[in-house]
């Protein structure tokens, strides 16, 4: 992967073959047709206490794989893009994407099949350049991917998404009811060396009597905790849940600073009180060494408009090349509250800290600290119900093609 890129003529009509790091990509000439079979490897490793001797084990295996990923997309000319990502890692919802985006009107994207809703700036950046190795608590408010269709559109400085969903393909489509999406951002000032972003979502879903299960819970941003530490448990009743997102960030060179907060609103049959559950983070980072994050107005395909990309690598500070990679440092504080009327899901308040080398384009690896101080949920059982205090170092490494 260090190496230069490999290519080559592979069939009698100009088909090409490349492998860089990147990834393995066809090329067909005419019509226009290439394939890229991508993917990603995510292994943590960590060590975490509690602040309360009572309490269980914190992390059930230090070391553990978060993403398996492979990720195949088909490009046709300029107009269709067909992407699939499969997580081998993930026995409940192993299918993530699994769409199909039509660019051939000007300026507009219309995809259809299973992707992320148009909501949270944090959560559709992409997992390989998040900030930290998790996204925040008040990811916790955001729902997970979902089959349905959408259409964004844009212009120089502003973006326009709506969409409608159903349930996620790995669930059968049918059975979280219909909801209704939309995301607007605006970046008033939009400049290669800085850029200042607004950013307003909401979810409305209409939900049946025989709808499946809902409830909302999270865990300390870390995946080795394997359970959440604040959970509403099932919530009986839901006829409609109501998302509002609201988010900026501002970004000048290498230093990045981004917010925002979510709040949910849980409507019941028969007249049953409504629930409201809110979070939010502030988090930023500072690129020692190189040019900091780029930012994306228009995606590929999808939903993920108006974000910011992950670090890049220039040639010159490549390890391979001689170079010593490039470093990013990152602070968050985050905060989720579950508790609503007599229901008690609880809250947690997060403080991280961060550090991430990239040596190569498609190498990262993550030290994060964080401490946590958690209300636990009355679903958790064997936490208690005294409030605690927690501790956690996690190491990933992660590679990309």
């Amino acid at each position: 992967m260090a190496g230069d890129a490999i290519e080559a003529s592979v069939g009698p009509y100009g088909e090409r073959l490349r492998y860089d790091e990147k990834g393995l990509t066809l090329t067909v000439p005419e019509p226009a047709v290439k394939l890229a079979i991508g993917g990603r490897l995510q292994v943590d490793a960590g060590a975490a206490g509690f602040g309360r001797p009572d309490l269980p084990e914190a992390f059930p295996d230090n070391v553990a794989v978060r993403r398996a990923w492979i990720e195949p997309t088909l490009t046709i000319g300029k107009e269709w893009v067909i992407a699939f990502q499969y997580d081998f890692n993930d026995p409940v919802l192993p299918i993530n994407d699994a769409l199909v985006s039509w660019k051939g009107l000007p300026d507009t994207v219309v995809t259809i099949g299973n992707m992320k809703m148009p909501f949270s700036l944090e959560w559709l950046q992409n997992n390989t350049g998040t900030l930290f190795a998790e996204r925040s608590l008040a990811n916790a408010l955001v729902p997970e991917r979902r089959f349905g269709m959408a259409v964004g559109h844009h212009g120089q400085a502003w973006t326009a998404v709506l969409g409608v969903f159903g349930n996620a393909a790995g669930n059968g489509i049918t059975g979280d009811g219909l909801a209704a999406a939309g995301r607007a951002t605006y970046a008033p000032i939009l400049e290669e060396r800085e850029t200042l972003h607004f950013g307003l979502a909401a979810i409305r879903r209409e939900r049946s009597r025989g709808d499946d299960r809902f409830g909302l819970s999270v865990q300390a941003e870390a995946f080795l905790f394997g359970r959440p530490f604040v959970d509403t448990g099932t919530i009986p009743d839901v006829s409609h849940v109501s998302r509002l997102g609201a988010e900026v960030a501002y970004r000048a060179g290498p230093f990045l600073v981004q917010a925002e907060y979510i709040r949910t609103e849980v409507e019941r049959f028969g007249g049953g009180p409504s629930l409201g559950f809110q979070g939010g983070y502030l988090e930023g980072s500072l690129v020692l060494n190189g040019a900091g994050r780029a930012y994306a107005l228009t995606p590929d395909a999808s939903t993920a408009y108006a974000v910011f990309e992950p670090v890049g690598v220039p040639e010159g500070r490549r390890v391979s090349r001689g170079g010593a990679g490039i470093f990013e440092l990152s602070a968050r504080y985050s905060f989720v509250d579950l508790d609503d009327r007599n229901l008690r899901g609880g809250s947690e308040r997060d403080v991280s800290v961060g550090l991430s080398w990239y040596p190569e384009p498609n190498l990262r690896f993550i030290a994060n600290y964080v401490r946590g101080r958690v209300l636990p949920g009355v679903g958790q059982e064997e936490l208690g119900t005294r409030a605690f205090t927690v501790d956690a170092f996690i190491a990933r490494a992660q590679i990309s093609w």
